[in-house]
């Protein structure tokens, strides 16, 4: 686990990272909670709603007990040797009318006594069992009266008690409890009273069940027949009362709960062995719970809306300097040192992006040191080569000058004297100067000039310039040192040299072309991107070294330097210079 959870995190940015630590807190310890308060307050609304069942349970039980017990303590005055007994006894053994008359007219007024003193007490009468006789009823009957249609509850001690039922009393609707006594009269065995007691109060006790307001009930004989039901549709009166898979519901008084079709059932057990049952639908009663495991998704929802909040703003705190740090050192990159960084207000960030700030301004006052040392190097290299190549140049010519001196007339001295003291002013100007175009390419006439007085010969120097590029600006002594190494390396007795100068797009161009012997790419290679090149003939590789540097010093980059040639076919060397309108000197 601890490897996967590694594995993972190791793939995740710091955002995510923050989110799924916030969410895992929050949801681990609340998941786990739920879990075990799940059981917890299962098994508390369990013992709750057992409790407050069985609790109205007894209470129904009490009822019941009571009007059972009311029962039998009437029954008893009116079976034998009770007082309306033996006059049951004294009337059924009178011959004479105005006996019997009497004796009727004196249980009459005993019953209307008992009746009137017992308020729950509906319908009493004597049954003959043999021939199905009813005397001294107090009430009308709604149909004959047979003990075989009504619903056994318990019996006991010869007495039978039934219901709830509808009472045998034509004038009462209402469900009543009733009992079949014997009288026990000498020599008659066949004589019962019959009473019934109102089942109104039972009926409000299970109506006021407050525990669950969908729950139903149903009374059971002693052999857990259904004697009552609320349910008939579901549980049927004369039937048995069946728990899951039709096993019996055991008659053990211990057993008070259990699961049946879609309800829960519990039941509580009299001493007389008949039993209430109150039902619950499955739905009822876990809707308490659903109502909590509601409440506990609402609540872990909240939390994990609060916990992402919490991991968003965070996140923001940490976002925002990661970010601002960023684009720091993107500025430092592209070598921007001096762009602002607002401050900020976490002391810790703003401590950094401090430290931050100060290695900045190390750094950027490191670099202006090394880029002032490396162009005063520069310049001191271009002014070496400078100083290498005019000393060379000056020996030459004065020595040329010499010998002309000696074997020719003033003329040609005078005109030699004159091209020298021009090519000296401008070759020996002040180092770093800009020049023109215009005077690269005079400067660049006298040097020809020069060389055909030193090799008494008339070179094919073609110059073309662009009128509009004759007044840009451009490093100094840049075009003498390209068309001098054309003049030693890439010309013979038919040959040429091509200076073409001209504006191409936002660069000018200077082309030196010949038609010489050319150079391979090897040796193109050396002269492009060797810093030292060796020096095999006078003046090979010196001049476009330093044209090389000169370039790189004055253009930082921008200038570029090109070599076409081919072995047999000459050379074409391209200097692209940058132009920009108002570059004019």
């Amino acid at each position: 686990m601890a490897r996967w959870l590694g594995a993972l995190t190791e793939q995740l940015t710091l955002r995510k990272r923050i989110i799924f630590i916030f969410a895992a807190g929050i949801l681990i310890p609340f998941i786990i909670t739920t879990l075990v308060s799940n059981r917890t307050i299962s098994v508390i609304l369990s013992n709750n709603l057992n409790s407050g069942v069985q609790s109205n349970l007894h209470q129904v039980q009490l009822s019941l007990e009571n009007t059972i017990s009311n029962l039998n303590h009437v029954s008893q005055q009116l079976a034998y040797p009770g007082s309306v007994g033996k006059r049951l006894e004294q009337y059924l053994a009178a011959e004479q009318p105005y006996e019997r008359a009497a004796l009727i007219e004196d249980i009459q007024s005993e019953l209307n006594l008992i009746t009137f003193t017992n308020p729950t007490t509906g319908l009493v009468m004597y049954y003959f069992g043999e021939d199905g006789k009813v005397l001294f009823p107090n009430a009308g009957l709604r149909e004959p009266f047979d003990p075989d249609r009504l619903p056994l509850l318990a019996g006991y001690y010869g007495i039978s008690y039934y219901g709830p039922h509808i009472s045998r009393d034509r004038y009462n609707d209402q469900y009543v409890l009733s009992a079949l006594r014997e009288v026990n009269l000498p020599g008659r065995e066949d004589i019962y009273v019959y009473i019934e007691s109102g089942f109104k109060l039972t009926q409000n006790i299970l109506d006021s069940d407050n525990i669950v307001k969908t729950s139903s009930h149903l009374i059971l004989d002693n052999d857990l027949r259904i004697a009552y039901s609320e349910l008939p549709e579901a549980f049927a009166e004369n039937s048995y009362f069946q728990a899951d898979g039709g096993a019996a519901v055991p008659s053990d008084p211990s057993v008070t709960s259990g699961l049946t079709g879609n309800y829960y059932w519990f039941k509580g057990t009299s001493n007389q062995g008949w039993s209430i049952v109150s039902l619950i639908p499955r739905d009822d009663y876990e809707a308490e719970k659903r109502r909590w495991m509601q409440l506990m998704t609402t609540l872990l929802l909240l939390f994990l809306a609060i916990g992402l909040l919490i991991a968003v703003l965070l996140w923001k705190m940490v976002y925002k300097p990661l970010n601002q740090f960023n684009r720091d050192m993107k500025n430092v990159i592209h070598s921007r040192f001096d762009a602002p960084s607002p401050p900020n207000r976490i002391p810790e960030f703003h401590y950094l992006q401090q430290q931050f700030h100060n290695m900045k301004q190390q750094i950027a006052t490191l670099i202006r040191e090394v880029e002032q040392k490396e162009k005063r190097r520069a310049d001191l290299e271009v002014e070496k080569l400078l100083y290498q190549i005019n000393p060379h140049f000056l020996m030459n010519t004065l020595d040329t000058a010499h010998w002309l001196a000696v074997m020719n007339g003033q003329k040609e001295i005078d005109k030699l004297v004159l091209s020298l003291n021009r090519l000296l002013y401008y070759n020996l100007g002040k180092l770093g100067q800009v020049s023109t175009i215009r005077e690269e390419i005079d400067s660049l006439r006298q040097y020809l000039i020069l060389q055909q007085i030193r090799y008494d010969f008339e070179f094919d120097v073609r110059i073309s310039v662009d009128d509009a590029v004759l007044d840009v600006a451009v490093p100094r002594f840049i075009l003498q040192p390209l068309v001098e190494n054309a003049l030693y390396h890439g010309l013979n007795d038919e040959g040429y040299i091509h200076v073409d100068v001209k504006q191409k797009a936002r660069m000018i161009e200077l082309s030196i072309q010949d038609n010489g012997g050319g150079l391979n790419e090897e040796e193109i290679e050396r002269l492009l991107h060797e810093q030292k090149t060796a020096q095999e003939k006078v003046g090979m590789g010196i001049g476009m070294n330093y044209v090389k540097r000169m370039i790189e010093s004055h253009y930082e980059g921008r200038a570029e330097l090109r070599i076409d040639s081919m072995p047999g076919h000459g050379t074409n060397v391209r200097l692209l210079l940058p132009y920009e309108e108002g570059d004019d000197a």
